[in-house]
């Protein structure tokens, strides 16, 4: 195919197309419209870096069988309701594996292999993101869709045992042109930074780095060090510190300045310490309107 040869003739001529380590990619499918999302923004970075695929199915089907309190003589609208409730998601879960081998085979990236969540609707997740460079997956559908009870330990478990770097996206596609880095001179932000400088998912993307400081600036000269080190890489990059919370302003900065995902580090330790949604990285997750690329 001419057009095909063509088209990877002008990736490989990319900036910084010989720094890309994306050849791996993983995907969430939880048969939301964060899926659809995720199966879209995942089939584009596999046909620009001609990476592999792997999809993983994310839905708690132990979870099925709970329908609540049963009183007596209910058991058998009870196993209906349970019938359907997996009736239902199994079709939505299939539908979501179908549309992900469909774009797979639209954009000619190898899809690599399907796997099926039983139990626990993060365990296959967890296992197979060491064999992966990227792993893609809607974070905020955890809140929204109910698939744990408990959301913020179930992103938190994600987090610690080895998901990273996640690139959590949004209910609506938006093409990513500029991300904004949010920048606390944190060894956790620092790492997010090199990380997302290395894998270069998106070549020639515009940066914006913003600090938020809520005290005197101690080290004014961190933000500067971290735009030279982005400029390094190639990258055209905006500096701003602006007084305030990141909880707060972050989401709100983002908008203002077009931007088209975000760029964070995880604080873990800080995290699973105090355990709170008011931690700003969760906080953002729970109302991110555009993509999170988070690492440690």
């Amino acid at each position: 195919d001419p057009q095909f040869c063509e088209k990877r003739l002008l990736k490989t001529a990319l900036p910084g197309k010989d720094r890309v380590m994306i050849k791996r990619i993983l995907v969430g499918l939880g048969g939301t419209p964060f899926t659809t999302v995720a199966t879209k923004t995942a089939t584009e970075l596999g046909d620009l870096h001609q990476a592999q695929l792997t999809g993983v199915t994310v839905v708690d089907t132990g979870k099925l069988d709970k329908v609540g309190p049963v009183p007596a003589g209910g058991e058998a609208y009870a196993q209906r309701l349970r019938d359907r409730n997996a009736r239902i998601t199994r079709e939505g879960t299939e539908q979501a594996i179908a549309a992900f081998k469909a774009h797979c085979s639209e954009q000619q990236v190898v899809c690599r292999r399907i796997m099926y969540e039983q139990k626990d609707p993060f365990a296959a997740m967890i296992s197979e993101a060491r064999y992966n460079d990227l792993t893609i997956f809607g974070l905020r559908s955890i809140f929204d869709y109910g698939f744990a009870s408990d959301p913020d330990k179930a992103i938190i478990k994600l987090m610690t045992q080895g998901v990273r770097p996640i690139l959590a996206v949004a209910e609506t596609y938006r093409p990513v042109q500029k991300a904004l880095i949010a920048y606390s001179g944190s060894m956790e932000s620092a790492k997010a930074i090199r990380h997302f400088l290395h894998l270069n998912p998106w070549p020639g993307v515009t940066l914006q780095i913003v600090h938020f400081k809520e005290g005197p600036e101690k080290e004014p000269f961190l933000v500067k060090d971290a735009a030279e080190f982005c400029e390094a890489h190639g990258f055209k990059v905006q500096t701003d510190t602006v007084t305030g919370q990141a909880r707060s302003g972050l989401l709100p900065f983002a908008r203002e300045n077009n931007a088209d995902l975000i760029v964070m580090g995880n604080s873990l330790h800080k995290t699973l310490m105090r355990r709170l949604l008011g931690d700003t990285v969760l906080e953002t997750i729970k109302s991110a309107d555009r993509p999170l690329f988070l690492s440690q």
